[in-house]
């Protein structure tokens, strides 16, 4: 057992030699983001009201009725929240898993081919990281009004460049620790030298780019909403109700609050946790 003495007033920690700390998952902010997307995702299913229904006059304030009184057509504000989320968080999941694909896949394959080849690969990636984000939902969303699947496609390519390079400087550096080496020396093929020695260990980081996309593609997806790309029409969105209720938040302020305070919220949770996670693993490998 060896002592580190510390500064008075300090703390002192006793460890044994060559044993590495304990590393704690962030158990409290996952809980937290984890309640915050069921409650996106369960919320319509709670929801007391039709969410496109017109069911009394435009911007009533709350009663017993209504809970967070009417929006700007005279739909209920609560109902409409309660449905708002589920689109916004199952689109920038889905863009961000098609994000996490294309980046995996093309970064890993620039790892393991020639150092020219995977640099070439890059320069074709770079030429889409580029491009604003919001330019390439913009041009999508617009050529395919009122596509849901555009968003996601938007949101994809927008996020798939930066994950590239995460995961290719990833698999860079469990090739060059020598998995590859060994494994191909003891007779192993390429796929299963990927599958079992380079996959595994660049989990970590893809995990990590994963939650960082999270937050990113919610950022995306809601300017989408707010600047009414996507799905048209009465259905509910947080973006969306941000935008059509804006004039009137001086007569009620419920229904433009409301959604804009959620969409705060969830990407605070998200990013907290992709921060946690970043700094979790980076103890881990300290």
């Amino acid at each position: 057992m060896t002592t580190v003495l510390t500064p008075p007033g300090g703390r002192v920690r006793t460890d044994r030699p060559g044993t590495p700390r304990r590393r704690r998952p962030p158990l409290i902010t996952g809980a937290a983001t984890l309640l915050v997307l069921l409650f996106t995702l369960l919320g319509p299913l709670v929801a007391p009201h039709s969410p496109t229904a017109q069911l009394a006059a435009p911007f009533q304030q709350p009663d017993g009725h209504f809970l967070l009184g009417t929006d700007v057509l005279g739909r209920d504000v609560a109902s409409r929240v309660l449905a708002g989320g589920r689109t916004i968080v199952l689109t920038a999941l889905a863009g961000t898993a098609a994000a996490g694909a294309v980046g995996t896949a093309v970064g890993v394959m620039a790892a393991l081919v020639s150092r020219r080849l995977g640099d070439l690969l890059l320069r074709c990636v770079d030429a889409l990281a580029v491009l604003p984000g919001l330019l390439v939902v913009l041009v999508l969303a617009a050529g395919f009004p009122g596509s849901r699947a555009a968003v996601v496609a938007a949101v994809a390519l927008a996020t798939a460049p930066f994950s590239t390079r995460v995961l290719r400087a990833a698999a860079d550096t469990v090739i060059g620790s020598g998995y590859v080496e060994a494994a191909l020396a003891r007779g192993d093929g390429r796929w299963a030298v990927l599958r079992h020695d380079v996959l595994p260990n660049i989990a970590g980081p893809a995990l990590m780019d994963t939650a960082l996309r999270l937050v990113a593609s919610l950022h995306l997806t809601a300017t989408a909403g707010f600047l009414g790309l996507g799905p048209g029409g009465a259905a509910p969105d947080w973006g969306r109700m941000v935008s059509e209720n804006a004039p009137g938040a001086t007569l009620a302020a419920a229904p433009f609050l409301a959604p804009a305070l959620l969409l705060v919220l969830l990407s605070v949770c998200v990013g907290l946790l992709a921060g946690r996670l970043a700094d979790w693993a980076g103890r881990g490998a300290a």
